[in-house]
């Protein structure tokens, strides 16, 4: 059982890029813990920066930084960089176009016990609402490591959602297909059989898996679509995977407006209508609970899906 979450894998990939480029710099508001950069900070005290809790100058710092040459990265609760540093993401970010990439950790309902005030239910359509600004929820911690090596790579604005706790391993070091803004086929399912597609993001992507091998076991193939990359939206993987479907269903850990469900309905409605299952958290506020137990009350798991699909098929 893997016990490394997303977010140490973050640190590890910065951490070793940082030993030979010091234009990394890595900005925290109050959160090196949560965030597991605390190595980070210990290592390379002169490429960090600790602003407290201020998530406004967290974003603004990081855009300063970033305009004078460094790698900024910055780190905060998923819930508070996508809300309270909004402006300073849309403007200081965004619309100047700065190297930033913000870090939102603890994602989705990660801080479920805290109560909707901690939940980022909304992030995914806030980021990707703002021009220049790209989107992604990586499934795993090798996905996350290749994602981070890649962003390394550019010098254009991201925001990347990633959850607190320890996920399954869907990928390992020695199978890990990604390529940049393309959606990775996680499942196949057989050209003939292939009515159903899965369409799941971030750690949504684990019970969709298990999903589609229940359904196998009853003689329903699936092709499973880890669709990493909200925005930019990989609509040709989707409208090829599509292509011979009955049935598409979305899965993820957002309300319904504005996330993964949206955007697949709406490459779907203007290419290849057929029937949409969107599944996601509801449009109210969310109960306290652990995840766990917060996707099982919504059906959020692959029992859900499973039930859903034999309902719709």
């Amino acid at each position: 059982m893997n016990n490394i979450p997303n977010r140490q894998a973050i640190c590890d990939v910065l951490m070793e890029n940082a030993k030979k480029d010091k234009d990394i710099v890595a900005l925290c508001s109050d959160s090196r813990g949560s965030a597991s950069m605390t190595p980070f900070f210990k290592a390379f005290p002169k490429q960090s920066v600790e602003v407290g809790i201020a998530e406004q100058n967290l974003v603004s710092i990081g855009a300063g930084m970033a305009h004078m040459g460094k790698k900024a990265y910055c780190f905060s609760p998923a819930c508070f960089i996508s809300t309270r540093s909004y402006e300073q993401a849309k403007v200081d970010v965004a619309y100047s176009n700065t190297n930033v990439k913000l870090i939102g950790i603890s994602g989705g309902v990660s801080y479920g016990a805290l109560g909707m005030s901690h939940h980022s239910a909304q992030d995914i359509a806030a980021m990707s609402a703002i021009p220049n600004m790209r989107v992604y929820l990586p499934s795993d911690r090798f996905q996350t490591a290749k994602l981070i090596e890649a962003l390394l790579k550019d010098e254009k604005p991201a925001y990347v959602r990633v959850g607190r706790n320890p996920v399954e391993d869907i990928y390992s070091e020695e199978n890990i297909p990604f390529e940049m803004d393309k959606a990775t086929i996680a499942r196949f399912g057989s050209k003939k059989d292939k009515k159903l597609v899965i369409v799941a993001c971030g750690e949504m992507l684990s019970p969709a898996l298990r999903a589609g091998e229940i359904l196998a076991e009853k003689n329903i193939m699936s092709t499973v679509l880890d669709m990493y990359c909200i925005k930019p939206f990989d609509s040709e993987s989707l409208i090829k995977e599509a292509e011979d479907a009955d049935l598409i269903v979305s899965i993820e850990e957002h309300a319904p407006f504005g996330g993964l469900g949206a955007n697949v309905a709406s490459v779907i409605s203007a290419n290849k209508p057929c029937k949409l299952i969107q599944m996601a958290l509801p449009d109210d506020h969310v109960i306290t609970g652990k995840s766990k137990e917060v996707f099982d009350y919504y059906g959020l798991n692959a029992d859900g899906i499973v039930e859903r699909v034999l309902k719709n098929i």
